[in-house]
């Protein structure tokens, strides 16, 4: 049985059946929340199919934990495609950023509450151009302490939530394969990114600050695709809940 794909597409055809769990498995292309966790719509999605189907244990797991206060794709597995995770994860994403120059944050986004101010009315647009030229190709990036990263097996965010002393953190190798301005209305700049998995976007702004003489810190991001996938083919959860009810 071929590997079932849940997006909008799919919205227009019969519900599955819970056999669909012994074969090949299914994928759910979610557009997720804003606020909400990879792992909330895991659970929302696993209970769903439990409730529909009336099975007490379904394998349900994301490819790739986007932040609370990022949207966009997030593909999710059910059944024998959870054996596929590492093979979803491992494919280049692509993003739209909104980068806020002139301030930056101890999470380097939204999260936490602005720490420090800095001048960005000298930046122009040719200058923006010119510093993402330094951030093509692979490079070594530096992890935010606000991450999913795991040290010594804790999560980096536990040790910083928790206002424990985290250890030092070490640069990962990713690749970035484009950067496009969208827009920039100064102080904020909004890109289009296509990177390899790993790449934290919220380190790009900090780093794309620091480059410019400025400070940044992300405002916006959307997850505009995965592999092959795209957010413009994923469903909301209300759409999800409408089709398993």
């Amino acid at each position: 049985m071929k590997m079932l794909v849940i997006d909008k597409k799919a919205l227009a055809g019969p519900v599955p059946g819970p056999d669909v769990l012994s074969g090949e498995g299914m994928i759910i292309c979610i557009d997720k929340p804003l606020t909400w966790t990879s792992a909330d719509v895991v659970r929302k999605i696993r209970f769903r199919l439990q409730r529909y189907w009336q099975i007490k244990k379904i394998k349900v797991g994301h490819t790739g934990t986007l932040d609370p206060l990022a949207t966009g794709l997030l593909i999710i597995c059910a059944g024998k495609a959870t054996r596929l995770s590492d093979q979803f994860q491992s494919q280049e994403k692509e993003y739209v950023a909104g980068i806020t120059f002139g301030a930056t944050t101890p999470s380097f986004d939204l999260e936490h509450p602005v720490d420090k101010v800095f001048p960005w009315e000298h930046i122009t647009f040719k200058d923006v151009e010119n510093a993402l030229h330094q951030f093509i190709g692979e490079q070594m990036q530096l992890p935010p302490v606000y991450s999913a990263k795991v040290i010594e097996g804790v999560r980096a965010y536990e040790f910083a939530r928790q206002g424990m002393e985290t250890p030092e953190m070490k640069t990962n190798l990713i690749r970035i394969r484009s950067l496009k301005i969208r827009s920039f209305d100064p102080p904020v700049l909004t890109l289009q990114i296509h990177c390899s998995k790993g790449t934290y976007i919220r380190a790009l702004a900090r780093d794309l600050g620091q480059t410019l003489g400025s400070g940044a810190h992300l405002t916006s991001l959307q997850r505009s695709g995965s592999g092959n996938y795209r957010v413009k083919d994923a469903i909301s959860i209300e759409d999800f809940d409408a089709f398993f009810n």
